[in-house]
């Protein structure tokens, strides 16, 4: 069975528009998060953000789109544009059900449901669920990317927060082994809109703070929470032996993937993040020991960061693999962050370097080797991603350089 590779990456990030201005300030530790813009946040709690920077929708996409589109679907759209581009892939030439399409989404598209709530609102309506508002938008980057990029393979949405976007690409991977010829998969999402914020205030794990170095501190005795932001990366996969035969460029190979859910709170049974790991590394055939770096879901909430600290030791061994959270710089983008690190994660591969955690200084009570303050020169051949959802989401990908 020939392996699945990557052969294109689209990136939009609140530390760089594309990938290799996303890289380029990754391996510089520049950070994206700062105070919200997009509307007045004074009133909340919550005033830091990462948002997406200089992004005009009217410099990428027609004019008839911009209507019938919120911000994150525009993001979205754009990804999916330079990640095709980047792959070299003409679509004309892809037999008419041979490329598809699979995207995480969290959020479920909030600006535009609030938009809807709000029109809603002014029409003398008495009472405006929020299910009505949002509730089918979690299709709708699937869906626009189909129409906009005339994929019509097999196509398909998960929804599991944060791990999501690992998700996707296993989704798109398992296509792939099928009948498919290439499939974009991964995530963008977006909910800086009032309804968004107050939305993911209500998971308790926001950080308050109003200082842009020291909101988000995953592994650090500090951590009080973390800061979530818009953007993420869409990338294309296809079957190595195809994507050889024309030439294409290949970042790395998904190699393995895992999921499991966490048990019901009080059962008394151990988390699922080190079983996901487990059941990614048994699909990839690599041992432990192969493993040249971890990326961290890095959830910056104390019990959740030591929970991944005694996956990450009980199946590398304490301090016994780099591990890095580049995400420290972007804040965790919901459906959006997991196919960021994967992105990350292949560049790492590409130019045998690993990102640093920015901002954490305070990681030896945690026990692993955490990568702070400037990224460190290694020899990589495999990683392992790691990604949570809030409601007990689990998942882990490992990437094999080819």
């Amino acid at each position: 069975m020939s392996a699945v590779v990557v052969t294109g990456m689209g990136v939009a990030a609140p530390n760089g528009l594309g990938v290799e201005p996303y890289w380029e300030a990754t391996l510089a530790g520049r950070s994206g998060i700062g105070r919200l813009t997009r509307f007045d946040a004074s009133p909340y709690p919550v005033s830091l953000v990462g948002e997406v920077p200089g992004f005009d929708p009217t410099s990428y996409l027609p004019n008839r789109l911009l209507p019938q589109t919120d911000l994150m679907t525009q993001l979205a759209l754009v990804a999916a544009d330079w990640a095709f581009a980047d792959a070299g892939v003409e679509l004309d030439e892809v037999a008419e059900l041979g490329a598809g399409v699979v995207t995480a989404s969290s959020t479920g598209g909030f600006e535009f449901g609030q938009r809807v709530m709000q029109n809603m609102w002014s029409r003398g309506a008495k009472h405006v669920s929020a299910y009505q508002a949002y509730a089918w938008f979690y299709a709708v980057n699937t869906g626009q990317i189909s129409i906009h990029k005339g994929l019509r393979g097999r196509s398909g949405v998960t929804v599991s927060d944060q791990a999501g976007g690992l998700d996707a690409l296993a989704q798109a991977r398992r296509q792939l082994r099928d009948d498919c010829a290439v499939m974009l998969a991964g995530g963008v999402d977006s909910s800086l809109c009032s309804f968004g914020l107050v939305s993911n205030m209500a998971s308790g794990r926001l950080s308050s703070s109003t200082d842009p170095d020291g909101a988000y501190l995953p592994f650090d005795e500090r951590a009080h929470g973390h800061v979530y932001g818009e953007g993420g990366a869409l990338l294309v996969l296809e079957n190595e032996d195809v994507a050889r035969a024309r030439g294409a460029q290949v970042y790395g190979e998904i190699a393995g993937y895992g999921a499991t859910m966490d048990p019901k709170p009080g059962s008394g049974r151990e988390p699922g993040l080190r079983r996901a790991a487990e059941l990614a590394l048994d699909d990839a055939g690599v041992s432990p020991t192969e493993v040249d770096v971890v990326f961290a879901d890095a959830a910056a909430v104390a019990d959740l960061d030591r929970i991944e600290v005694t996956a990450i030791n009980e199946l590398f061994g304490a301090g016994q693999v780099p591990v890095t959270a580049p995400k420290t710089m972007t804040g965790r983008l919901i459906g959006g962050g997991a196919s960021l690190d994967v992105a990350t994660a292949l560049l790492s591969l590409r130019e045998g370097v690993i990102p640093p955690t920015v901002n954490v200084d305070c990681a030896a009570d945690y026990d692993i080797d955490l990568v702070v303050g400037a990224p460190r020169p290694a020899t990589l051949r495999t990683v392992v991603v790691l990604a949570r959802g809030l409601g007990g989401f689990n998942s882990a990908m490992v990437l094999r350089a080819r």
